[in-house]
């Protein structure tokens, strides 16, 4: 069956626009506090929340054949992490999901119609009030052609009074706005960025969780990372059910390195096609899985990116921020599947009427002693280590569930799996490192 085609991203958005370069020598850090923790919900409505977020972001991301068609993925329909900063001088406060599978920085601005603006927490970011607001020409000087901070990307539109004017779409739905550049100041660290102010928003209800926009961590030139340079950005995320109300965190640039003192693990990125969005995404060498102790017989070709056509692919295993659970290509779900349903057969339970088609359940309490752990295999003998709690999770008050899903043609690997986990995008070297580490003492 054939997904909604991608809206694709018509952006006049800038390459690089820093205009006090780079983040300094201490990089940058940013407290991130999960969506769910502003709510009163309990462990199996968080789950049952994550998973559907989990099949939204997958429907958004997926490329597919079909109706003799074909569809690029759509990025950011879902919210996970939320991290506060302050833009403009004097500064005004603002909220942002952080996201790896999206690149764009933008903000709703005071100049967004209420009627059709998602609603926030905070006032809508006044540009007239900052001194260091100052919009993106549409044009370069001397009259040739598009600024170049414009024209960074393939199409670009000029409003009437001369500035850059930017149209995106993402899976949670469409903004426009004006390019601009402005003062960014974290909770250690400060860069001057080119974003989004945005004055239009038809969003899914509910898709920006009261965050004022986005911040983009993907591979393209307007991401936080590019812009700053950093090279580098690294996470640490806590516990969904048992945090203590601490907080995740996020790290730019020289901040990001990992000196827990831990077993740390190294792999090479896949490269990522030159096609946007997938440009965008971080791709891994995913090449089997073990459960227990047992090697799950799977294709090697299950895992592979391929093209379908001219700037469309599908398949390859991203790691993303933005997806709460893990989900398998098909013959990787099918085989874990069936090797657990053998190794739990006489510890399986039916599961609840609405598990939103979770089927392997095991009482709750039987989680730590009956599941096995599972072992993420990856290209040059890295392996990462999923213990039960981190892909097996409550549904009701006695019965918990495997939490990773079925994603037909692609691979993702959720925050949940990397729960208590030091995660490094060393994108500037290529390669993607994790440490198991107490994320809350960070």
């Amino acid at each position: 069956m054939a997904r909604t085609p991608m809206l694709i991203v018509l952006s006049c958005l800038s390459a690089v626009v820093l205009a006090s370069g780079g983040v300094g020598a201490t990089g940058i850090h940013m407290e991130l506090t999960h969506v769910d923790a502003k709510g009163s919900y309990t462990a199996a409505e968080r789950v049952r929340r994550a998973a559907a977020v989990t099949r939204d972001r997958l429907a958004s991301m997926r490329g597919s054949a079909g109706g003799g068609g074909v569809s690029a993925p759509v990025h950011w329909a879902t919210r996970q992490y939320v991290a506060s900063y302050l833009v403009g001088d004097p500064p005004q406060r603002a909220e942002a999901i952080v996201d790896t599978g999206s690149d764009l920085v933008w903000t709703q601005c005071a100049t967004c119609l209420r009627a059709v603006c998602a609603r926030q927490d905070l006032p809508y970011f006044n540009a007239s009030r900052s001194g260091t607001f100052a919009p993106v020409p549409c044009r370069g000087g001397g009259g040739g052609g598009a600024d170049r901070a414009c024209a960074a990307n393939d199409v670009h539109l000029c409003a009437l009074d001369g500035s850059c004017t930017f149209v995106a779409s993402y899976g949670a739905g469409g903004i426009i706005g004006s390019l601009a550049t402005d003062a960014f100041t974290f909770q250690s660290g400060a860069a001057t960025l080119a974003f989004g102010c945005v004055s239009f928003a038809r969003l899914t209800p509910g898709s920006l969780q009261g965050a004022s926009g986005l911040i983009g961590l993907g591979r393209g030139r307007l991401s936080l990372v590019s812009q700053t340079g950093a090279g580098r950005f690294s996470y640490c995320l806590t516990p969904y059910f048992h945090n203590n109300g601490a907080t995740s965190h996020l790290f730019v640039g020289a901040a990001a390195s990992l000196a827990g003192g831990g077993v740390t693990t190294s792999m090479p990125f896949v490269e990522s096609p030159k096609d946007f969005p997938y440009s965008s995404f971080y791709y891994l060498p995913l090449v089997g899985l073990t459960v227990g102790e047992a090697k799950l017989r799977i294709p090697s070709s299950s895992f592979d990116l391929r093209q379908l056509a001219p700037g469309f692919w599908v398949g390859g295993v991203i790691i993303d921020s933005g997806s709460p659970f893990t989900s398998l290509a098909d013959d990787a779900y099918e085989a874990l599947g069936d090797e657990l349903s053998r190794q739990l057969n006489g510890s399986l339970v039916p599961p609840p009427g609405d598990s939103g088609g979770m089927a392997l359940c095991v009482r709750r309490g039987d989680v730590g002693k009956v599941v096995p752990k599972l072992v993420f295999h990856f290209g040059g003998g890295a392996d990462m280590v999923v213990p039960p709690e981190s892909y097996w999770a409550p549904l009701d008050e006695s019965t918990a569930c495997m939490v990773i899903a079925d994603g037909g043609d692609q691979t993702l690997i959720g925050n949940f799996q990397q729960q208590n986990m030091h995660v490094l995008y060393d994108v500037a070297g290529g390669r993607l490192s994790f440490q198991a580490t107490d994320c809350s003492k960070l």
